[in-house]
């Protein structure tokens, strides 16, 4: 699988740029980084690649392997694997030579400014482009309709193909098989170059410039600039107009625009204090919160050790199959008892950070990178 490299307006991102224009310049302001969800679906993507190429019979190299690497990874990309194969057969039954293609690059700068991207497969035959997109993540569920990552993609096909082939139609499959989720949706040519010409470049060329109008919406979610935009903080604190009555003072409607709008309320406050705790984990002073050690609970330093006291005490130490816990074990034993016995074996670990407002009594614990602002300032 060769190295990925993303454009500014990327197809897999489209959905978010074309509703809100100006996120794709936006965005560029925050750190890229990689989650697992995204690490694994490489590694899901790349053995998929490897699968389908040995299953063809093409040079396929050497086996992926990852620390993502699982049972289910291993069904759901045999299924994959299994499911390009069925579709060649079926474009088989119409064409004598389709044309399968793998990890294909594909350029549809003609519409998007440097937009191109990667088809997962392709299969052309004759009248029909069919492409096949794989997606291993279970949170979303990714429909085929009107999607315009796979939208791109088949005009970045049509650029290299449409010469060669009489293609009339493309089919577009989304296989996500961690949500039992096949969707395909067909749609003429002629309709897509119209929706390209009338819509995407347009709205591309806005994108491109970091113009147009913010635009919040569901297509936030994966956006990197989502916990700093105003649009969207707009879009959620409407709410506010009801002035956070209990649900019976509220009227019907009401109850219905709320319920519209609450998961993305509850996403985006949750996104908001994620910020702000890990700002001020790398030393960010806000004024009016602070850092403090967060609760812990009491632990065992050596369960086994615990198990022999007790058992030595004369009393069942377990409750099947585990030692006790301290709360249940100081009921069995007593609490004079338990510290006599296990007060030694009793440790309280060092509680995780936790940002509360200044009023907390609890006292402010230092970061590293705050101390080490704190000597550079001095110095």
């Amino acid at each position: 699988m060769p190295p990925i490299k993303h454009a500014v307006l990327s197809a897999s991102s489209s959905h978010r740029w074309l509703n809100c224009t100006p996120s794709a310049q936006l965005e560029k302001n925050f750190e890229n980084k990689d989650t697992t969800a995204a690490a694994e679906g490489t590694a899901a993507h790349a053995l998929c690649e490897y699968k389908l190429r040995k299953a063809l019979g093409e040079k396929a190299g050497e086996r992926p392997a990852s620390e993502y690497d699982s049972q289910e990874m291993e069904e759901c990309t045999d299924d994959y694997a299994t499911y390009i194969l069925e579709q060649l057969e079926f474009a088989k039954k119409n064409c004598s030579d389709p044309l399968l293609l793998i990890e294909q690059r594909l350029d549809f700068s003609s519409y998007v400014p440097d937009g191109f991207g990667t088809g997962d497969c392709l299969i052309i035959s004759d009248d029909t482009l069919h492409i096949i997109d794989f997606k291993y993540g279970v949170g979303v569920l990714v429909e085929a309709e009107n999607n315009p990552q796979m939208m791109l993609y088949a005009l970045g096909a049509l650029s290299l193909y449409d010469s060669l082939y009489d293609i009339n139609k493309v089919s577009m499959t989304i296989f996500q098989p961690r949500r039992e989720n096949i969707s395909t949706w067909e749609i003429p040519v002629s309709e897509l170059l119209n929706w390209a010409e009338n819509e995407l470049k347009p709205k591309a060329q806005l994108a491109s410039k970091g113009e147009g109008e913010f635009c919040s919406g569901e297509w936030c979610t994966f956006c990197r600039a989502k916990v700093k935009c105003r649009a969207r903080a707009e879009a959620c604190l409407e709410l506010a107009k009801y002035e956070f009555q209990m649900p019976p003072l509220l009227e019907d409607s009401e109850i219905e625009e709320i319920l519209e709008k609450i998961d993305a309320l509850t996403a985006w406050a949750s996104n908001i204090k994620d910020y702000a705790f890990n700002a001020a984990l790398q030393g960010k002073q806000w004024n009016n919160f602070k850092l403090v050690e967060g609760r812990s609970n009491r632990k065992y330093t050596d369960e086994k050790a615990v198990a022999e006291a007790v058992l030595d005490y004369g009393k069942d130490p377990y409750s099947e199959p585990e030692v006790l816990g301290i709360t249940a074990m100081t009921k069995l034993l007593g609490k004079k008892q338990f510290e006599e016995l296990l007060g030694g074996f009793i440790y309280k670990p060092q509680g995780k950070p936790t940002l509360v407002p200044m009023s907390d009594k609890r006292p402010a614990i230092n970061t590293a990178q705050a101390d080490f602002s704190k000597i550079q300032e001095e110095n």
